[in-house]
């Protein structure tokens, strides 16, 4: 299975996962996965395959495919959103773990005034680069 690394209580984020790694979530008591790459990239298991194999599994699934380079506002409150109405624990996945971070850290920084800073040095401390986020922070809250 991808690694997980927890970032908060009850919400980890993983590289992408395959087929096998549903029975492992699940036998680890995972109760929702959250899929934000898109299946666009090439994914091993596409977003509708994966949901089957979540359900088959008993976990929740909820698909919130996002770039990088184009995370909203929108994007930030549905994950807040999904974040706050799941079942945990929780495991959010992309492609390596790092825009599944960044977004946890935009939700952060805009919806619960987190210092963007300092959620940047946390992630660092993980293992993920989201020194992008001070610059995402501002251009969500400017409305670009």
């Amino acid at each position: 299975m991808a690694h997980s690394t927890e970032i908060a209580p009850g919400l980890a984020v993983a590289a992408q996962l395959d087929k096998g790694d549903f029975a492992t979530l699940a036998g680890a008591g995972i109760r929702t996965i959250i899929n934000n790459r898109p299946d666009s990239e090439g994914v091993p298991i596409t977003a509708a395959a994966a949901r089957a194999e979540a359900e088959r599994h008993g976990i929740g699934y909820a698909y919130l495919p996002v770039t990088s380079a184009t995370i909203s506002a929108a994007d930030v409150a549905a994950f807040d959103r999904l974040l706050q109405d799941s079942p945990k624990p929780i495991v959010a996945h992309c492609r390596t773990g790092t825009r599944t971070y960044l977004l946890w850290a935009a939700a952060q920084a805009v919806n619960h005034r987190a210092e963007p800073q300092a959620l940047v040095a946390a992630a660092a401390a993980k293992g993920y680069d989201i020194k992008a986020l001070p610059a995402l922070v501002e251009r969500l809250k400017s409305g670009a």
